[in-house]
């Protein structure tokens, strides 16, 4: 289970747009953990009452989205599609957050859909409304309590130095860099609606799936 951060940061605004269009954006599917906990690798899990793997339901998610183009960051896979781009990390051993990085660095829209491979209750709809949020140069990232939820988030490129500067320094968690990247004004973060918490629920066992 996660530990609420304490302290976090109260919620900033980036500068105030109201964009008339949805901004330019790519995807990331992060499927490059090691599912200690699981024992097995989570993307293989079957997913209830599909034919489909988890992995597959994921990418399924952000092909709805219709992104300029769609990232994988971890292992490659048989039967990844041809149109999905795997991405090696910028860092080793350096979690989620070098993937994020080097998808930052070949990013070729605004914006940076970030999916996790083990949150299956996400929906490509409710990304929609994180993406509606967004400016070009500024992010969007749910908060649950004192905790931030970095695995199904916006990220902009603009934000690609502040993670090269976390990996440089071996600062690789995730809330750290949610939390700089809104005091920097680069992400915005809204409160978690309770009915919504379930949407980021993660898979630790296959009993969760």
């Amino acid at each position: 289970m996660r530990k609420p951060e304490r302290n976090a940061s109260a919620t900033k605004r980036c500068p105030p747009h109201a964009p008339k269009t949805m901004p330019p954006f790519s995807a990331v599917l992060l499927a490059g953990g090691k599912s200690t906990r699981m024992g097995r690798d989570k993307a293989l899990l079957p997913v209830p009452g599909s034919d489909l793997q988890l992995w597959q339901r994921q990418l399924r998610v952000l092909e709805d989205l219709q992104p300029q183009e769609i990232f994988w960051s971890g292992p490659a896979r048989a039967g990844l599609p041809a149109h999905v781009r795997i991405v090696a990390d910028s860092v080793p051993d350096a979690g989620p957050l070098a993937g994020i990085s080097a998808c930052l660095e070949l990013l070729q829209s605004d914006l940076l859909v970030v999916l996790a491979v083990d949150l299956p209750n996400i929906s490509a709809a409710y990304l929609k409304t994180l993406i509606a949020r967004c400016s070009p140069a500024c992010g969007v990232i749910a908060q649950n309590g004192n905790y931030y939820e970095p695995l199904a988030a916006v990220y902009p490129k603009t934000i690609s130095s502040l993670a090269d500067e976390h990996l440089r320094n071996g600062r690789y968690a995730l809330q750290d860099f949610a939390r700089a990247g809104i005091q920097r004004l680069l992400m915005e973060s809204f409160e978690l609606e309770t009915k919504d918490a379930i949407l980021f629920k993660n898979v630790n066992r296959p009993e969760d799936l």
